[in-house]
């Protein structure tokens, strides 16, 4: 540096707010999971918040098939969210698949602001019409747009990101921690669109119950 001249500012940026992470599914992939939601008639809606007619929980037979596809993206959030707080775990999550279901959202339907059960999250886009593509195109505002997800976290003024909005597309995939809330718009277009979402619960917790509780007690004797 030459003398005179002003030293260089250093700057750091630091993550706020949680850990959202996109991903784009292979097609053989998406062909697995609507090819097994058709298989299923289980009626999930006294489970979710969304008012949408149809909404179907799948199996057990085939939540053996579409896990080990799902654990390669959990496996590669885990390595995002360690980067994104800028230290490993203390404690490797070990996860357990503990629901699956499939949305067949129509005209009008939506999904309130809601958050989900558990400790990790995600949804896929299996197909995404090209009438409701069209609309999303046309859409002139601020909003996540129609048939849109848009993510919410915190409280503060309009310089502050408080909102991630997405229109998504076919194969778009979102990992995100359960209790991030989030909406799904409704849109105009008379046509369905597919999606999957599910929940991953932690294990770790629950075993460290069950290891420490007997000896909490008995030392409370």
């Amino acid at each position: 540096m030459k003398k005179n001249e002003p030293e260089q500012i250093k700057l750091s940026i630091f993550n706020w707010g949680p850990c959202v992470t996109y991903f784009k599914c292979d097609d053989a992939f998406i062909d697995l999971l609507i090819k097994e939601g058709k298989k299923n008639k289980q009626d999930y809606r006294d489970k979710l918040a969304g008012q949408i007619q149809k909404e179907v929980g799948y199996s057990e037979e085939s939540k053996k098939l579409i896990l080990p596809r799902l654990s390669q993206f959990i496996g590669v959030y885990d390595q995002a969210f360690e980067r994104y707080q800028s230290k490993p775990y203390e404690v490797k999550p070990e996860y357990v698949l503990s629901a699956l279901w499939v949305n067949y959202q129509k005209q009008h339907e939506y999904n309130p602001p809601h958050d989900h059960d558990g400790r990790l999250s995600f949804v896929i886009y299996l197909d995404m019409p090209k009438e409701l593509e069209e609309e999303q195109k046309n859409y002139v505002g601020k909003s996540c747009g129609p048939g849109g997800i848009q993510f919410l976290y915190g409280e503060g003024p309009r310089d502050a990101v408080t909102t991630l909005s997405f229109s998504p597309k076919k194969g778009d995939m979102f990992i995100f921690p359960s209790w991030l809330k989030h909406y799904v718009a409704p849109y105009k277009s008379n046509c369905t669109r597919i999606s999957v979402s599910g929940n991953f619960h932690d294990q770790v917790p629950i075993n460290n119950v069950v290891k420490f509780a007997p000896k909490y007690l008995k030392n409370k004797k």
